[in-house]
């Protein structure tokens, strides 16, 4: 199967952000480890691995394909956050830049007529619902709960639950 110039680079520019994510996710798991919130800790380093998953995928995908996966350097995220809440918010527009790429890809597949990759990025594109979904439900936590730190305390037992069961829907 041969796909466009133009899709592979859009392929391989996704494998960078996905790894940026994972990087991202490492980095913000990091932080929440030293700060004290082991839920939230959890959660992103599970967060983490999810990215690294999804960038695998593409890789299988792009080398399948006989179009051949760049494995990109990744600059080194941010570290270092005012607040949890600051954090997630980080993290939804994360996952809106990457909701846009996906989504950019889809219109150079449907434009190009390149079905298999089209049907590949399906998934992802349900997947992204889920993504933004799952952060703007936390940021709302902190809407309905409060953001003292008997709040956080508890969005971040929260978090913890929800990465020790990540299939849940979150409460």
């Amino acid at each position: 199967m041969r796909i466009s110039p133009k899709m592979k680079k859009a392929l391989n520019d996704q494998v960078a952000l996905e790894g940026l994510a994972s990087s991202s996710y490492l980095a913000m798991a990091s932080w929440c480890e030293v700060t004290g919130y082991k839920g939230a800790a959890d959660y992103f380093y599970a967060q983490s691995d999810e990215e690294r998953t999804h960038m695998i995928k593409i890789i299988h995908f792009l080398n399948d394909i006989g179009a051949t996966a760049t494995i990109p350097a990744i600059k080194a995220p941010t570290a270092t956050y005012k607040s949890l809440e600051g954090l997630v918010k980080t993290a939804l527009k994360n996952e809106q830049t990457v909701t846009k790429a996906i989504h950019k890809m889809v219109e150079i597949a449907q434009k190009e007529k390149d079905h298999s990759t089209y049907a590949f990025l399906e998934w992802f594109v349900n997947e992204q619902v889920q993504e933004e979904t799952k952060f703007e439900t936390i940021l709302q936590k902190f809407d309905l709960i409060g953001r003292d730190k008997i709040a956080v305390n508890e969005i971040d037992k929260i978090l913890a639950a929800e990465a020790a069961s990540p299939e849940e829907p979150m409460a």
